[in-house]
């Protein structure tokens, strides 16, 4: 039997071969100083990129999903093949420019009561302003929080490992044994807040989550749905009523939902109709009405 890694990275692929190509790339240039296996989970792509991956990367494990299990199904099948004793959850549209990916699992060791971590997330393009360096607390009832250091310089201004309410889902690495404790990510959201459900439950446990700026991650980000697609509206319109649903309960859950219903969505509303996004309009009808109809809730 071979020895278990460090660490597990499960990368999730979906018509993105020349991104996940340069991501494999990029990590077996830079990272030696812990042991990894790479899992790809080919999510259901057009051609079978599994089989094209397998075939310039021998040496790394790939799944092939017939279908499209969305973020949340395609990590899953990942994890459920995972060796190591960290799982590290990466973006395929991401990089590495050096060896600090270690710094995740020390973060791990040295705080006992750490679950999970996310690393320091920058923008690929140029001028690679900060993405994330951390999460603010999500508010009860408008479900607002913050990104912090968001589009900012990066000056050395979060050079801090601190606890944080969130992880960011291009880049987040998570203990194995609590996977066990806690569960698999929840795949009824397929696209979006599925991450931000996942770290409630582990908080919830009593568990912590951490920022670590010592190690960066470069994120090209939206190459899958693109920025402002109707997809992606979609899934935000119909999510964000999903996670108020999940993870608020009794007079917090109806006011977070009467927020999304009276304020967000009708504010989305006036400004893709004054924009005439007619696929806008329709994606944002489209959301609430799933959500209404979705059964099982909180499976």
């Amino acid at each position: 039997m071979l020895p278990q890694p460090d660490i597990s990275i499960i990368t999730v692929n979906y018509n993105g071969l020349q991104d996940t190509c340069e991501m494999i790339v990029s990590l077996q240039a830079h990272l030696h100083r812990c042991t990894y296996e790479i899992i790809v989970v080919d999510n259901g792509s057009r051609q079978n990129e599994a089989a094209l991956i397998q075939q310039r990367f021998p040496s790394i494990r790939t799944i092939r999903s017939e279908k499209n299990r969305g973020f949340a199904g395609g990590n899953n099948l990942g994890i459920c093949e995972a060796r190591g004793k960290y799982i590290f959850l990466l973006n395929n549209d991401t990089y590495v420019e050096d060896d600090t990916l270690f710094y995740l699992c020390e973060t791990l060791t040295q705080h006992p009561e750490a679950a999970a971590v996310s690393p320091k997330i920058k923008f690929a393009a140029p001028p690679q302003h900060i993405q994330y360096a951390g999460f603010t607390p999500m508010s009860r009832y408008t479900l607002r929080n913050k990104s912090i250091g968001y589009n900012e310089p990066d000056k050395k201004q979060y050079e801090r490992t601190i606890p944080t309410a969130f992880l960011h889902g291009a880049a987040m690495m998570i203990r194995q044994d609590i996977v066990e404790k806690v569960g698999l990510m929840p795949e009824i959201y397929f696209l979006y807040y599925e991450e931000m459900d996942w770290c409630n439950h582990i908080a919830n446990k009593g568990y912590q989550l951490y920022y670590e700026p010592r190690c960066t991650i470069y994120h090209k980000e939206s190459k899958s749905t693109g920025s402002d697609s109707p997809l992606k509206t979609y899934y935000l319109t119909r999510n964000r009523l999903l996670y108020a649903w999940r993870n608020r309960q009794g007079m917090a859950r109806v006011i977070a939902l009467l927020y999304q219903v009276c304020i967000a969505i009708p504010k989305n509303l006036i400004v893709n109709l004054s924009s005439c996004k007619t696929s806008q309009l329709k994606a944002i009808t489209k959301g609430i009405t799933d959500f209404i109809c979705l059964k099982n809730k909180t499976l």
